[in-house]
């Protein structure tokens, strides 16, 4: 295993921007501590950088586990330069920040049951229960530049999010504001980091909207980002869209795909998947009709002939390429 005195290497030790990638927090974060309460590092090496050793680091980490508990920063900064250092054995730094080569897990000090996750997670999990919004919107933008899409919802966001949604079932309705934080933060980086939105191709637009009733927009949100990635036009309707309005969207679109996203089994309406299945557009005799993704945990155990069911992000990509490019 790889020592802490390892990790921020004996030479230098790590950078401000290394330190707060490994603890989940802004590096602005990083220098208010040391500014306000004494937190920086205790030696100082020449050039106009300062170099964190794992002892600096340890006192950093302590702090951030008080402050996500409810502990006020002034106390937690007390206790984190009197207290015992946390354990610091944990991957390198760059491993920790965002790594381009491969998995790096964690088992991390945040409270959540995260287990054996991608590193990354353990600061978006930090950062969320700290209600830390500029550390939070910097994981995540460069945790989808570095991995993709794809990569940075299946092994970072969403075991993140997860995580948070399994604290709030087990502690009576606290952690709600954290769970609703990180997903207005997630979506909030879905926009900014979508190319613009495809021109419209006969035949090739995708209509994505959620069932009526249903209100979790989020993981449509993801696919529609996805898609936007690979060129594919896109129109989103968002949350509980009225069939009406679902039907005349499908109508004036003329899409190869829609997707119906339903959370839950009460929303999961199959006459109304399948009414969406049997529209039909286009001149006589060259009449088409949308293929139809059940998508969501709602469709569960349902068996709709004729209709998709992705389980997953990247087999719900792959069903929709597959349609538009037929």
């Amino acid at each position: 295993m790889t020592s802490a005195r390892e990790d921020t290497g004996e030479s230098g030790g790590l950078t401000t921007g290394e330190v707060a990638r490994r603890l989940g927090v802004a590096p602005t974060t990083v220098r208010s501590w040391d500014r306000r309460y004494g937190l920086g590092p205790d030696a100082h090496t020449g050039g106009k950088h300062r170099r964190w050793t794992a002892a600096d680091i340890a006192r950093l980490e302590r702090m951030c586990a008080l402050t996500t508990t409810g502990v006020p920063p002034a106390e937690a900064a007390r206790l984190a330069r009197e207290g015992a250092p946390l354990d610091t054995r944990q991957p390198s730094a760059e491993a920790a920040g965002v790594s381009r080569s491969g998995p790096v897990r964690s088992r991390a000090r945040t409270g959540l049951q995260l287990g054996d996750v991608r590193q990354e997670c353990k600061g978006l999990a930090r950062a969320a229960l700290r209600l830390d919004a500029a550390a939070l919107d910097e994981l995540l933008a460069s945790v989808i530049t570095a991995h993709g899409l794809v990569t940075a919802w299946n092994e970072v966001i969403m075991p993140t999010l997860q995580a948070v949604g399994r604290k709030w079932e087990t502690s009576g309705e606290k952690y709600v504001e954290v769970e609703h934080f990180l997903s207005w933060h997630v979506a909030g980086a879905l926009r900014r980091g979508s190319p613009p939105v495809a021109a419209e191709r006969p035949g090739a637009t995708v209509v994505l909207a959620c069932v009526p009733g249903e209100s979790h927009t989020l993981p449509l949100e993801v696919l529609a980002a996805a898609l936007a990635e690979r060129g594919l036009p896109v129109r989103m309707f968002g949350a509980a869209l009225p069939v009406e309005a679902l039907v005349e969207a499908v109508r004036r679109t003329g899409p190869a795909a829609v997707g119906l996203w339903a959370q839950s089994r009460t929303t999961a309406s199959r006459p109304l998947a399948q009414h969406v299945a049997a529209m039909e557009w286009g001149v006589r005799g060259a009449r088409r009709q949308p293929v139809v993704l059940t998508l969501g945990p709602g469709w569960a155990g349902r068996t709709l002939p004729g209709l998709l069911r992705p389980t997953g992000l990247v087999e719900a990509l792959a069903a929709v390429e597959s349609v538009v490019r037929r």
